[in-house]
């Protein structure tokens, strides 16, 4: 009886504390409970979270300040970003962002307020997620009045007093329980997730996509203030319609695997590109061409140009060739640009002035009759020709350049603004520029140039000047409207941003573009040049290594007449630039590959089937490409006249004595003289490179 007794008495005072029980003992736990309720309301911090209690007072991330059991780990303030604790995050890895279910939960006294229902059988909860954050901006006091703290059977719990309370729950109810629990924190997690990804567009600086079709750029607006601009994920649908998607599926079937067992049988090509060597040269050494006897009468000349009296009534085509193997040998000295520069010339082309010195040139020059000069070019004549020369000889007032339609001071280091801005007032007629490697100017001398020529000038080369700051020439750059040729090589401030303004502005016109070495550049430069530039005739993107085959994708849509390319030292695939090739192959003269490692069998197919027309080809350093692949290209590209493969040491004489195009040039093999050949196609005798001047 004893110990009946005793259980009958421990029930009757849990009953008490549950379901009313003594007045007495009803009155000693109200008073327990306001003291506790007390010192909790004064150690209230809203961003303090128990590490081991769960979701009540977390949910969806935010606490709400309502009282809790506290404990002595709390999470730091600054470990909380949105209501996330970053190190529980990295406790629990797998998890990403978990509200925990609490064992004390809160609930509104007021019908019309109550915002959650609460069954403990099942665990049920439906919440208004609007209501709740809305809760943030509630006063706590306020809030508290509302609400009646009941602690039972060791645990405390808020809850309504209008709920009923059920009692036990068997273990089929509590396994229920416990697996609704873990499928609601999945969904918290999910929800928790979208909440941080919207923050954090909203805040970041910079949004950057790790998919291979996005990709971000920062740009700057008119206010000076950085924005992002996204390269979205395309169309799937619109993108297969592209011809470049078409293309990529055709070559994918090409390469199925039905498709390239037959070509493993034929030998690696498929039947109708096989390629079998011409066995009738019968020899080993490639025949020998046998020069003209113009070419024989240039190099003479051009080995005794110390004899040379005159070149009076020798065309300027002649000119330009003995030019060339005058400078070839080394032997362009004072005597001969004397030469050049005598009775009143139309054109002086000199590729090296290095020899020439201050008194040489000065003497030259300040006697030269210009009046008709149409084309000046002194390349690195830095060491000769600095400022207060410049101004003693061609930009003196009584002559000036009036005829002057071309100018070509590359590598003139000594070079400054003063001098350029001199050069700019007496050549009134100046449509093509080239100031590469002239490392004194900066942005305020370019600022004056185009200011001086904004309706006239249609070329302007500025490589490798340094001291140039892209983003501050643009706004000038921009009022060009009739450039058509702009080469910035190895101006590491050219960005994204100058690129997509500047297309956008002067893509009018524009057929040549040089970003060699701009090494900020990324695949979104290229959506907009694709886009404003489909006259684009030349393209340079050697060493941008940020550039993926998005980039050749935007081209191959937008750019279809693209007579030269320069893809040298990427990362582009074999598909994609086979894809190029079929799109806009049909129109390329020129095509650099250079130490593109992936090109290969693919390449090779869509160049012998689609750029007839190709004219000069660089594959150096490319050792995926056999000798079957080379001499497919070589016989099928009947214009080919110049193939680079330096490096390519896979090529043997299988390829070199069985190809059948006996007009190409191959060098970079077997130590192959290369000043002959290395300029074979570099445009003659024009004044402008794609427009007649008017």
């Amino acid at each position: 009886m004893g110990d009946l007794g005793f259980s009958e008495k421990t029930d009757s005072r849990e009953n008490e504390g549950i379901l009313g029980g003594s007045e007495e003992n009803k009155e000693e736990k109200n008073e327990e409970e306001t003291a506790i309720f007390s010192r909790r309301r004064a150690n209230l911090d809203l961003n303090l979270q128990p590490e081991g209690v769960d979701s009540g007072n977390d949910f969806l991330g935010f606490d709400f300040g309502f009282p809790e059991k506290q404990t002595e780990n709390f999470t730091k303030p600054e470990s909380v970003v949105f209501g996330v604790d970053l190190n529980r995050m990295e406790k629990y890895p797998d998890v990403e962002i978990v509200g925990s279910s609490s064992k004390r939960m809160r609930f509104s006294a007021d019908d019309d307020e109550e915002k959650m229902n609460l069954d403990l059988d099942l665990g049920m909860m439906q919440v208004d997620i609007d209501e709740w954050i809305s809760l943030l901006d509630l006063p706590v006091e306020a809030e508290k009045e509302n609400y009646t703290e009941i602690e039972f059977l060791g645990s405390a719990n808020i809850v309504n007093p209008n709920d009923h309370v059920v009692g036990d729950v068997n273990s089929k109810g509590i396994d229920e329980k416990d697996n609704f629990y873990v499928s609601r924190k999945r969904e918290e997690s999910r929800r928790h997730h979208e909440i941080a990804r919207h923050f954090a567009r909203r805040l970041a600086e910079e949004v950057i996509s790790e998919g291979d079709l996005s990709k971000s750029s920062a740009r700057t607006n008119k206010d000076g203030v950085l924005r992002n601009v996204l390269v979205d994920e395309d169309d799937k649908a619109e993108d297969l319609q592209s011809p470049f998607g078409m293309a990529i599926e055709m070559i994918k079937t090409r390469n199925s695997s039905s498709t390239a067992k037959k070509r493993h049988l034929s030998g690696g090509l498929e039947t109708e590109f096989k390629w079998v060597p011409k066995n009738h040269r019968g020899s080993s050494l490639i025949a020998r061409e046998v020069p003209s006897l113009l070419d024989l009468s240039l190099l003479t000349l051009a080995k005794n140009a110390e004899a040379i009296v005159s070149l009076n009534y020798v065309p300027d085509m002649l000119r330009d060739k003995l030019n060339q193997l005058v400078c070839d040998s080394r032997k362009m000295d004072a005597h001969f640009v004397e030469l050049l520069a005598s009775e009143s010339p139309t054109e002086i082309r000199v590729n090296d002035c290095s020899r020439l010195t201050e008194e040489e040139f000065t003497k030259i020059f300040g006697c030269c009759d210009t009046r008709n000069l149409t084309v000046l070019q002194l390349d690195l004549c830095g060491s000769c020709m600095p400022d207060y020369v410049l101004q003693d000889t061609l930009t003196h007032s009584s002559k000036g350049l009036p005829a002057l339609v071309t100018l070509s001071l590359k590598g003139a280091y000594r070079l400054s603004d003063k001098g350029l801005n001199a050069l700019a007032m007496s050549a009134p007629a100046l449509r093509s520029i080239n100031l590469s490697q002239c490392s004194l100017l900066t942005s305020a001398g370019i600022n004056n140039l185009a200011g001086c020529f904004e309706s006239t000038l249609r070329e302007l080369y500025l490589d490798e000047c340094q001291n140039i700051e892209a983003m501050v020439v643009l706004p000038a750059l921009k009022k060009l409207k009739c450039l058509e040729v702009l080469s910035l090589a190895r101006i590491e401030t050219v960005c994204d941003d100058f690129v997509i303004r500047m297309v956008e502005a002067c893509s009018k016109n524009m057929k040549e573009l040089v970003f060699a070495n701009c090494v900020e550049l990324t695949d979104i430069s290229l959506k907009f040049v694709g886009k404003y530039c489909s006259r684009l005739r030349a393209l340079d993107l050697s060493y941008l290594h940020n550039l993926t085959d998005l980039s050749i994708k935007y081209l191959a849509n937008g750019c279809r007449s693209i007579n030269k390319l320069k893809l040298c030292h990427n990362g582009f695939s074999d598909e994609a630039i086979a894809a190029f090739l079929e799109t806009s192959g049909s129109s390329l003269t020129e095509l650099g590959l250079n130490k593109i490692s992936s090109v290969g069998l693919n390449t090779a197919i869509s160049l012998a089937k689609n750029s007839r027309k190709l004219r000069s080809l660089d594959l150096s350093w490319c050792r995926n490409v056999t000798d079957e692949a080379l001499g497919l290209i070589v016989d099928s590209c009947s214009s080919l006249r110049l193939l680079k493969i330096f490096g390519c040491t896979q090529i043997t004489d299988v390829f070199l004595n069985g190809h059948s195009n006996t007009q190409v040039k191959i060098i970079g093999l077997k130590m192959t003289t290369l000043s002959k050949h290395l300029n074979v196609l570099e445009p003659q005798g024009s004044l402008l490179r794609y427009s007649a001047y008017q």
